[in-house]
């Protein structure tokens, strides 16, 4: 037998994503890490992304993540969020980050371009790529042999490329939903008219019912999704992944760490009303404590804070780098992690909480009940999780932590997080292409 007969050939996937460095924030890290790892299943990823893109959040140094060998190749777009910021610079880069302001408070402009968002961008806002990369991968899949296409999103309108694509040349379509499309929370926000509601199921339905198999992050959307198609649904989660960052000292102070944004409807109350009676009522308490918010926050988080008499007790960083974000997880005393009280958002699992998970720090989670989140949490034994009603709980949870704080015995116990690296997720993705 030959030596060239022996080497395996190996398979090419098109991944077709918006989000990529040096975008930054959570959509990029999961395939930015799968398109590391593919090789080593035998895999060779191509990349498909905007050639001008506009990305809300950029992070330069998630670039080190991708290979000088990854073959990447671009198309331009057209990008109405650009045009919108020529009328308000603020408020498109609120909408484009997801901080949408509670409804009532709203002003006409806000509510306005809402509006034109939700009923005349559908799926999305990038919906005009859709055809001019149909055209233009058309000609590429065929003359580069490729046989499996993977879209993400969202934005949900690149699922409607793979549709395409589909239909059109008979490829294998895997779609990858990083969340929900109907069911996302902030559909609500948006302002549809019946027609457009109807349109975006119709939609998701199609994407569903015609890609080969559907991945999603979580298990209460694959349930959801169940009763919509019949395609196979696979649950690969987000993960963590090898973090160089050297040796780092835990902060000298009680801190309370909470790393993303914090949008107007995930703005914990509960939580700033058990640290505010904890700061008045143990003198020794409000000597050591401090929060960290290190992201995006919507003025009525930074509102609410202001009311609980809590300002002077918070660091507000904004937006980081990813490196900065681990350090920031590996050297707080506790971390945070608040999810929107809804039955919409039992499915969502933010991608640092396995980063989290890894930092050897207890987690105290605040969410919706019966969540995904709860689940992982309690199955890893990587900390806490209460309800928006938990109060007396979570604060003998904090006095708990903020006493072995004092110890200095306070940190995680963790069990199970191996089949959440990056690596063995990538592994389950390698088998379904």
């Amino acid at each position: 037998m030959s030596l060239k007969s022996e080497i395996k050939v190996r398979k090419k996937a098109l991944i077709i994503t918006y989000y990529w460095p040096p975008a930054g924030g959570p959509g990029v890290q999961r395939w930015l890490k799968f398109v590391k790892y593919l090789p080593d299943f035998n895999i060779e990823p191509i990349v498909y992304i905007p050639e001008n893109p506009n990305y809300s959040i950029v992070d330069k140094s998630l670039l080190e993540d991708v290979s000088a060998e990854l073959e990447i190749i671009k198309h331009p777009i057209k990008e109405p969020y650009r045009l919108a910021s020529f009328f308000s610079k603020a408020s498109t880069d609120k909408i484009s980050k997801g901080i949408i302001t509670e409804t009532k408070k709203q002003g006409l402009l806000e509510k306005l371009m809402l509006c034109v968002r939700g009923n005349f961008f559908i799926p999305d806002a990038r919906k005009n790529w859709i055809k001019p990369s149909v055209n233009y991968l058309l000609k590429y899949i065929s003359e580069n042999n490729i046989d499996t296409i993977i879209t993400t999103g969202p934005p949900h309108s690149l699922h409607l490329i793979g549709l395409n694509l589909k239909e059109r040349l008979g490829v294998t379509w895997l779609a990858d939903f990083r969340d929900p499309w109907t069911t996302i929370g902030y559909h609500k926000q948006l302002n549809l008219g019946k027609r457009a509601q109807q349109k975006h199921k119709v939609l998701e339905s199609k994407v569903l019912n015609e890609t080969d198999q559907v991945i999603v992050t979580s298990y209460t959307t694959k349930s959801e999704f169940e009763k919509l198609t019949q395609v196979p649904i696979s649950v690969i989660t987000n993960g963590y992944d090898k973090e160089s960052t050297g040796n780092l000292e835990l902060d000298s102070k009680f801190t309370m760490a909470h790393i993303g944004s914090l949008l107007s409807k995930r703005n914990p109350t509960v939580l700033w009303q058990v640290l505010s009676e904890l700061i008045k009522s143990n003198k020794s308490f409000a000597e050591d404590f401090q929060l960290n918010l290190v992201g995006s926050l919507s003025d009525e988080v930074v509102s609410t804070l202001q009311s609980y008499d809590l300002s002077d007790y918070c660091n507000n960083f904004g937006y980081v780098s990813h490196k900065e974000a681990v350090k920031f997880q590996k050297n707080s005393q506790v971390l945070l992690l608040i999810e929107i009280d809804s039955e919409e958002t039992k499915c969502i699992i933010p991608g640092k909480l396995f980063e989290y998970m890894v930092s050897n720090r207890p987690i105290l989670a605040i969410g919706p009940q019966d969540s995904d989140v709860e689940k992982l949490i309690r199955e890893t034994n990587t900390g806490n999780y209460f309800l928006y009603d938990n109060l007396e709980p979570l604060k003998n949870t904090i006095l708990k932590h903020y006493n072995a704080y004092k110890k200095g015995e306070l940190q995680s116990h963790a069990m199970g997080l191996q089949k959440y690296s990056r690596k063995a997720l990538t592994k389950s993705l390698a088998e379904l292409i």
